[in-house]
């Protein structure tokens, strides 16, 4: 892929927010990897979330953990 293109990707997972324009000056093996890197820690962010939320479901009554999960995960 070429640096534009590794660029729009980057911003995809910026949440569609530009890349510093110093981040042009990067090769596309390097966006790439940026890119790929961020992928992969939000995904483990959305897992330690999930985790936790998990955890703390532990602390609600069993007979409501039901209706609160069904709130909180919609």
């Amino acid at each position: 892929m070429s640096v534009d293109q590794e660029l729009g990707r980057l911003a995809a997972q910026l949440g569609g927010v530009e890349p510093p324009e110093s981040f042009g000056g990067l090769g596309a093996g390097e966006l790439t990897r940026l890119a790929d890197a961020l992928h992969a820690e939000r995904g483990r962010q959305a897992d330690g979330l999930n985790e936790a939320a998990e955890e703390a479901l532990k602390l609600v009554p069993a007979l409501a953990r039901g209706a609160v999960r069904k709130v909180l995960f919609r």
